[in-house]
C-alpha cells in the first residue's frame, strides 16, 4: 500500500486518539491525548505541509518556507510543523499565527458548516456582520510562547498538547472533516501571502482526504476563498495579486460525504 493511502486511517486515528478510525468524533472524549498520537500527528503534518509548499503549480505566493498547526475540535494543538530545515528559514511570527488560524476555522466551524479564516474577512470589517469578533478569545501567551524555543516545530514543540487561542481572520484556517461529516479540528498555516496560506492549507487537507466539507459560504458550498470581485456575499477576501485566483481556482474540489465510501476503498 502506498503512504500516501495511509495517511487518512493514521491521520484520523491519531487525531481521535483512538485505534479504529470506525469511531464518532462526538463519541471521543480525549483527542490528541497523548504524545505518541501527537507524534504521529506531526509526522503526517510534516510531509504534507513539505509536499504542499513545493507543489508545482505554485501556491500564488512568494515560495516562503512555511508553518502549519492541527488543533482537535477542544482546540488543543496536536502538532506544529515546518517546511524549512531549521525553525528560522520561515517567518518566526507566523508559528502562532498558524496556530491561531487553525483555532479560528474549528472555533466558528460546524458539523455543518464550515467557515474558513479567509471567510472571515470581510465581515470582520467594521461594518461587517461579524465585526469584533477579531478581539475575541485572546491567545494564551503563556503557551504561545513557552520554551524551549529549540523544539518549536518539532514533535516536541511546547504548544502542543496546549490550547493557544487566538482568532486570525485572513487566509490559511481550514476545518477538518471525515468521510462521515465528523468535523476533527483545524489545520492552519501561515509564512507566506495570506492567499498562498489559504492554497498551502487547502492542499494539505486534501491530501489527507479530510475536506468532506458539508456546506460554506463559497458558491460551490465550501469554505473556499472568495475573491472581492467574484460575489458580494460579505465573507469576501482580498486578492493578494493578480494571479492567485486562477491558482486557488484550480485547488482539487472538495469531497463530499456521499462519495466517502469510494474514496475510502481506492
Amino acid at each position: 500500500m502506498k503512504i500516501k493511502k495511509m495517511i487518512k486511517p493514521v491521520l484520523i486515528s491519531a487525531l481521535m486518539g483512538v485505534a479504529s478510525t470506525n469511531v464518532l468524533a462526538q463519541d471521543v472524549v480525549d483527542i490528541c491525548p497523548n504524545a505518541e498520537s501527537r507524534a504521529a500527528i506531526h509526522g503526517i503534518l510534516e510531509g504534507l505541509l513539505k509536499d504542499a509548499q513545493t507543489h508545482v503549480d505554485g501556491n500564488g505566493g512568494f515560495g516562503f518556507e512555511m508553518w502549519a498547526t492541527i488543533v482537535n475540535r477542544d482546540g488543543i494543538v496536536c502538532a506544529v510543523a515546518s517546511s524549512g530545515d531549521e525553525r528560522g528559514d520561515q517567518w518566526p511570527g507566523s508559528r502562532v499565527i498558524s496556530a491561531q488560524k487553525a483555532n479560528t476555522a474549528n472555533a466558528f466551524s460546524l458539523p455543518g458548516f464550515a467557515l474558513s479564516t479567509a471567510n472571515l474577512h470581510e465581515a470582520t470589517r467594521d461594518g461587517g456582520s461579524l465585526y469584533g469578533l477579531q478581539f475575541s478569545n485572546p491567545v494564551d501567551t503563556a503557551a504561545a510562547y513557552a520554551g524551549p524555543s529549540a523544539n518549536y516545530g518539532a514533535a516536541s514543540d511546547p504548544l502542543a498538547g496546549n490550547k493557544v487561542g487566538g482568532v486570525n481572520v485572513f487566509g490559511g484556517g481550514l476545518a477538518l472533516y471525515d468521510s462521515s461529516g465528523n468535523i476533527l479540528g483545524a489545520v492552519g498555516v501561515s509564512g507566506d501571502s495570506s492567499c498562498a496560506d489559504h492554497n498551502i492549507a487547502w492542499r494539505i487537507r486534501n491530501a489527507a482526504e479530510l475536506d468532506y466539507v458539508p456546506a460554506g459560504p463559497h458558491a460551490d458550498g465550501n469554505d473556499q476563498i472568495i475573491y472581492n470581485d467574484t460575489s458580494s456575499s460579505g465573507f469576501e477576501h482580498p486578492a493578494c495579486n493578480d494571479t492567485v485566483a486562477d491558482v486557488t481556482a484550480a485547488l482539487p474540489a472538495t469531497r463530499t460525504v456521499d462519495s466517502g465510501d469510494a474514496a475510502a476503498a481506492e
